[in-house]
């Protein structure tokens, strides 16, 4: 059985997150990799995203990082329940998509963040990006509506916390 593990992104990952930000599965849907890298290495020390590295049996192999919508001004999702967390991940080699890795890693990142008392994850592929849209289907996320943001259009899914205790979502 795989081993997934989830870890904080440290300046060391760079370089690797650089090479997966040129390669076609990531340029299809990620901005300019300069820009993007800028923007992940700013997240390191960030109070509104955080950047995570996907560990497959002590190796990396992926990229993900949590915000929380409503630390930041006008946010498209702010309109989501008090304590919503937003998840963008993105397996690291194209060898490894569609493997079902990316759904194993979106459900372990949606516990913890479950069990940290979130009461509901978001998460939002372009629409036309059918294998992360399957992908987060599997993980358990439904569709709820389309979006514009600041990085196009999105389709906005979501998971609720079925232990959440107070309002529903």
């Amino acid at each position: 059985m795989p081993r997934y593990g989830i870890r904080p992104l440290e300046r060391s990952d760079l370089s690797l997150l650089a090479r997966w930000l040129e390669q076609p599965h990531w340029k299809a849907w990620w901005g300019e990799p300069a820009d993007e890298l800028a923007q992940i290495e700013d997240h390191i020390d960030s109070v509104s995203v955080e950047p995570l590295i996907l560990e497959l049996d002590g190796k990396p192999v992926g990229y993900a990082q949590v915000y929380d919508p409503h630390l930041e001004d006008d946010h498209p999702y702010a309109d989501q329940p008090y304590g919503t967390l937003g998840i963008d991940l993105s397996v690291g080699e194209e060898s490894l998509t569609g493997t079902g890795h990316g759904s194993a890693f979106l459900r372990q990142l949606t516990e913890e963040l479950f069990d940290e008392g979130a009461p509901r994850v978001v998460i939002d592929p372009h629409p036309d990006n059918l294998r992360a849209i399957s992908a987060y289907a599997k993980a358990g996320f439904q569709p709820l509506d389309r979006r514009e943001s600041v990085y196009g259009p999105a389709l906005l899914m979501f998971i609720d916390n079925p232990d959440f205790e107070g309002e529903t979502p």
